[in-house]
């Protein structure tokens, strides 16, 4: 039998989730002239001998694979399928595709490896590779001690059996530390030529960027911007280049979503890796200080952040959840654009002397920021949100807008529209009504545009 690099020879039951394909390795090619009988073997085991040109070659269990170069593919195709989170204002705002690339830069103490923690966890991703690049110790002690405990929500089973953990902390050999995320993207790359589609979590690359500079001053090579080596936006490419929505060569598809998390000093986005890292990416989402502080997780941005991948997956969002979402995602960003600007009125002379047609926009956008926006992981019911879920509350959300400035016109004030009962219903929505409860979501519509509408006639 002939065989080519990247074909399946047999199927190891690793996991009740996860089967490991074995392959044939992409640079060999040839006849079988033996295989292994099923049964139990070690990983140094010889399970095949590939025959061409009269040389032998022999076949284990695993492959050996230089790490810093990309493991061939087939073709590259473009991103067309969201990466579903269940984190709101990721999945609605800034959503992210499968095979896509992604930034979250944010100070000390904004969230970063809680929001990668909530994707790993929640993800629609087969594989999750978590990278703690020159992390602190005791951080990936409590990464390794947690994750082993949690469920994985679609199966019911430990998440760890999904999930491959390349611990380098900040005290380990920095030549380690520079080679962590090249040792994640090519495990990646090994479960993407089985057909997974794998999502990494690059923790964080500020630190390997660091260790790459401490590296470059060790072989006294001449330093660029802030003693980082000049060729560092090429190195960053290449990491972020290896991501992307895959044919593979077993003619299968599969994908690798980069998750990098970066650590700016002082929170300072100009700096060198973040601004290099800009150019690479497709999803930025910047994490806020101030929203840490009072305790608004994820500390998103809603100003800062922005995805390019938003057309790309209009589609999906198109046919298979709700027909108007792009329209009504670009509502309440303008809504939120728009009520930026009145917040700085508002700092300057207090909200009583806007009309109420501008403080509906505040009120509107206040309702958005803490029902929708704002999401408790350690809330059964929010810690994940479905597409479904996530359309219905932002259609309910935008409807009362409308329907509420409507009232405004005809004569009704703020203060009767925020005793409606629909106001209340929306306040509770987030914690009272589960994924599998979307008809009540549908009834609080019904609701409120009944309640508002009679709101409008009774003003007129």
């Amino acid at each position: 039998m002939l065989v080519t690099g990247g074909q399946v020879i047999g199927i190891v039951p690793e996991t009740p989730r996860l089967s490991h394909k074995v392959l044939i390795p992409p640079d060999i090619a040839g006849k079988i002239v033996w295989i292994a009988p099923a049964g139990e073997y070690s990983l140094n085991d010889e399970i095949c001998i590939l025959e061409r040109d009269g040389e032998r070659h022999s076949l284990t269990l695993f492959q050996r694979w230089p790490v810093r170069r990309p493991r061939p593919v087939s073709s590259r195709h473009s991103t067309r399928l969201p990466m579903i989170t269940g984190q709101r204002v990721i999945d609605t705002l800034y959503p992210i595709a499968k095979g896509g690339t992604v930034a979250i830069p944010g100070g000390f103490g904004t969230g970063k490896t809680m929001v990668e923690h909530q994707i790993a966890k929640w993800s629609d991703a087969d594989v999750v590779i978590y990278i703690g690049c020159g992390e602190r110790g005791n951080e990936m002690t409590d990464v390794l001690n947690e994750f082993p405990q949690l469920i994985d929500p679609r199966s019911g089973r430990p998440l760890m059996e999904r999930t491959v953990l390349i611990a380098n902390t900040s005290n380990m050999p920095v030549a380690a530390r520079e080679a962590s995320i090249y040792t994640g993207i090519t495990i990646a790359e090994y479960f993407r030529d089985m057909g997974y589609h794998v999502a990494i979590m690059a923790d964080s690359t500020s630190r390997w960027a660091e260790a790459l500079r401490e590296l470059s001053g060790r072989m006294e090579e001449m330093p660029a911007e802030e003693g980082f080596p000049a060729y560092l936006p090429t190195r960053l490419a290449e990491f972020y280049e290896r991501a992307g929505l895959f044919e593979t060569l077993n003619h299968e598809e599969g994908s690798i979503t980069i998750v990098g998390a970066i650590s700016p000093p002082g929170g300072d986005f100009s700096e060198p890796v973040t601004q290099h890292t800009k150019r690479f990416i497709r999803v930025f989402l910047a994490l806020d200080r101030d929203l840490a502080n009072a305790r608004h997780y994820p500390a998103i941005s809603w100003l800062d952040s922005y995805s390019e991948y938003v057309e790309d997956i209009a589609g999906w969002w198109h046919e298979k959840i709700d027909p108007d979402w792009a329209e009504l995602r670009q509502e309440i960003l303008e809504l939120l654009q728009k009520e930026a600007k009145l917040q700085q009125v508002v700092k300057l002379v207090g909200a009583d002397v806007l009309p109420d047609s501008q403080r509906l926009i505040i009120e509107t956008c206040n309702l958005f920021k803490n029902i929708f926006l704002q999401q408790s992981a350690f809330e059964q019911i929010d810690t994940y949100s479905t597409p479904q879920k996530q359309a219905k509350m932002l259609r309910i959300i935008v409807t009362f807008y409308r329907l509420a400035a409507e009232a405004i016109k005809y004569g009704a004030t703020l203060y009767k529209i925020r005793r409606t009962r629909a106001m209340r219903a929306i306040n509770n929505m987030k914690y009272t009504i589960a994924n599998t409860e979307l008809e009540k979501l549908d009834k609080i519509l019904t609701e409120m545009n009944q309640e508002l509408a009679t709101l409008s006639r009774l003003s007129f």
